[in-house]
C-alpha cells in the first residue's frame, strides 16, 4: 500500500481543500496521472498519483478540508478496493412475520457509516412462547434522508383476551441524531451549515448513502433564497367586537410575519469559493501583520519601448509568444535587490531573514482569484529567460498544471496591473515577504525633456509597498529610483 497525503501549496499554508476526484476506488491509475483537485488561498490545481496502481481506498471525501501531510487515500496493487474506499451502506432485508401462531417483532437496524455488516444489523423474532401482550414493534432507523416508514403493530394473538396496549407513538421511539441522518458530514458542510444558520434536516443529499455535500447545501440556499424574501401570509381581517373573555378562553395573538426587504428580486445570495474564502483570510492577515505604505515614482519607459518594439517580430516568431514590458522590470527589480538586500528579506519575531536567492513572484490572474508563482534565481536570467518563465508559469497556472514546489519560496512579488489598463494602484504584500512592487499601464504623453522641450515619451507608474517595520521610505524611494535608472538607462544590447 502507498499512502497519498495531502501536499503543502506553500510555505504559510497548513491545509487544503480536497475539491474533486478524479478516479474512483478500484479504478486502475499510473504515476504522474491526476489523481485529485484541491483548492487553497495560493493555487487550484490537480494533485498527480505518487505511483502505479489502483485505487483501493479513498479515506477523504469531497469538500473536506484537512491539514498538509494528511494521508486521503491509497494506492494498492489488488483490483479490489479496501472495505474503507466509500460507498452507500448496503440496506438489510427485513425478515417477513410468520403466519398468525404468534406475533412476530422484526428489529432493523442500518448503521451509518462505511459499512452495514455491523453485528447490529440482524433480524430479531419473537420465540412462540412470547408473552401475551406483545411489544410495540420498533421503528427502523434509516441511512437515507427521509425516515422509513414504521410496520404496522402485529395483530393481538387468539388466546389473548387481555386489554392491548396502544402503540406507542411515533415520537416515543428514539430518534437518531440529525446529523446522522444525512450521512457522515465533511468538515466542509458543517462549517457552511454553522456559519449560514441551515438546518441540515431540511437538506437533501445526493452523495453514497444521503451524504451531503457542498453541492447540496448550494442547491439549498438557492432555493431558500426566494422563500426567505417572500411577502408575509396575508393577515384574516379583524373580528367584531365581542365581550371581554375569561383568562382561560383567551386565545394566543399570531406572531406577525416577516417584512418584505426592498427590492429583493435584485439580490443573489451564494457562498464563496474555497479559493476566495483564503484569498480574503490571506489578505486580512497581511494587513495586521505588515505596516503597509506605498510610494510611486513615475518611469520613462522611452527606450524599453523603443526596443521593444524593434524586437517583438523576431522573438514573437522565434519563441512563439510576444515580447511584454513585465521581464525588463522583472530584470531591473532583480538589479536592485542585489543592491538593496532588505527588500530580499523577511521578519521572523525580532530577527531579520536575509535570502541568498532571489526569488520574485509574479502575480497571475485566474478566474475568481489570483496566483503567485515563483521565478527562481531571477537575477541569473536574462529578458528572454524571464519572459519564457513568465509565459509558462502563467500558461500552467490557468490550467491548474503548477507543481507545489512553484508556488512557495518567494522573497519578492512583482504585480502587473498595467496589464488590464491600470495606471497605478497600491498592492498588498505577500507574506512572509516584505515588499511588492506594481507596474502600471506604458502610455505615451506629452512630457518635458531637455530642459523646456516638450516630446511624447511613453511613461509608467511604479507602486512599491513595503513594510515599514522593517523599511524606511527613504530606503524604499532609493530603492525605486535603483529600478528606475536601469529602465531608463537601458541599453539597446540587453535582450
Amino acid at each position: 500500500m502507498i499512502d497519498v497525503v495531502m501536499p503543502q501549496m506553500g510555505e504559510s499554508i497548513t491545509e487544503g481543500t480536497l475539491t474533486r476526484w478524479l478516479k474512483k476506488p478500484g479504478e486502475k491509475i499510473d504515476r504522474d496521472e491526476p489523481l485529485f483537485e484541491i483548492s487553497t488561498d495560493k493555487v487550484d490545481t490537480e494533485i498527480p498519483a505518487p505511483a502505479a496502481g489502483v485505487l483501493s481506498e479513498v479515506l477523504v471525501q469531497e469538500g473536506t478540508t484537512v491539514a498538509i501531510n494528511s494521508v486521503v487515500a491509497r494506492i494498492g496493487d489488488s483490483a479490489s478496493p479496501a472495505a474503507g474506499s466509500g460507498g452507500a451502506p448496503s440496506t438489510p432485508s427485513q425478515q417477513p412475520p410468520p403466519k398468525q401462531e404468534a406475533p412476530v417483532t422484526s428489529l432493523a437496524k442500518t448503521d451509518v457509516g462505511p459499512s452495514a455488516t455491523t453485528p447490529e444489523n440482524r433480524t430479531y423474532a419473537a420465540s412462540p412462547a412470547a408473552p401475551q401482550t406483545p411489544p410495540p414493534e420498533p421503528i427502523a432507523a434509516s441511512a437515507g434522508p427521509y425516515p422509513i416508514e414504521p410496520p404496522p403493530v402485529a395483530p393481538p394473538s387468539r388466546g389473548n383476551t387481555g386489554v392491548q396496549p396502544a402503540p406507542p407513538p411515533p415520537s416515543a421511539a428514539p430518534q437518531p441524531d440529525g446529523n446522522e441522518d444525512q450521512g457522515p458530514l465533511s468538515p466542509l458542510v458543517r462549517k457552511m451549515a454553522r456559519e449560514y444558520n441551515i438546518d441540515l434536516t431540511q437538506v437533501r443529499g445526493s452523495g453514497a448513502g444521503g451524504r451531503i455535500t457542498k453541492q447540496d447545501i448550494e442547491a439549498y440556499m438557492s432555493s431558500q433564497a426566494a422563500r426567505t424574501y417572500a411577502a408575509p401570509p396575508q393577515q384574516p381581517p379583524p373580528a367584531p367586537m365581542q365581550e371581554p373573555a375569561t383568562p382561560a378562553m383567551t386565545q394566543p395573538s399570531q406572531a406577525p410575519g416577516p417584512m418584505p426587504l426592498a427590492e429583493s428580486a435584485r439580490v443573489r445570495t451564494e457562498p464563496m469559493s474555497t479559493m476566495r474564502q483564503k484569498i480574503a483570510e490571506h489578505m486580512i492577515m497581511s494587513k495586521r501583520t505588515s505596516a503597509h505604505v506605498t510610494t510611486v515614482h513615475r518611469v520613462d519607459m522611452t527606450k524599453v519601448a523603443k526596443l521593444r518594439d524593434k524586437s517583438k517580430g523576431e522573438f514573437q516568431s522565434r519563441n512563439g509568444f510576444s515580447l511584454t514590458f513585465l521581464p525588463f522590470v522583472t530584470a531591473a527589480a532583480a538589479e536592485a535587490l542585489r543592491s538593496f538586500p532588505l527588500f530580499n528579506a523577511s521578519i521572523d519575531g525580532k530577527n531579520i531573514v536575509y535570502h541568498r536567492d532571489i526569488n520574485i513572484g509574479i502575480a497571475v490572474a485566474l478566474e475568481g482569484g489570483l496566483i503567485v508563482p515563483v521565478i527562481r534565481n531571477a537575477d541569473e536570467k536574462n529578458v528572454s529567460g524571464l519572459q519564457r518563465s513568465v509565459v509558462d508559469l502563467a500558461t500552467r497556472a490557468r490550467s491548474r498544471q503548477l507543481k507545489p514546489e512553484e508556488v512557495q519560496g518567494g522573497t519578492f512579488s512583482i504585480t502587473n496591473f498595467g496589464s488590464f489598463g491600470s495606471i497605478f494602484a497600491t498592492p498588498v504584500i505577500n507574506q512572509p515577504q516584505v515588499a511588492i512592487l506594481g507596474v502600471g499601464a506604458v502610455e505615451k504623453v506629452p512630457a518635458v525633456i531637455d530642459g523646456d522641450a516638450i516630446a511624447i515619451r511613453s511613461q509608467a507608474h511604479l507602486a512599491l509597498t513595503f513594510d515599514h517595520r522593517l523599511i524606511d521610505g527613504a530606503l524604499a524611494d532609493q530603492f525605486c529610483q535603483k529600478v528606475k535608472a536601469v529602465l531608463e538607462n537601458w541599453s539597446a544590447t540587453i535582450l
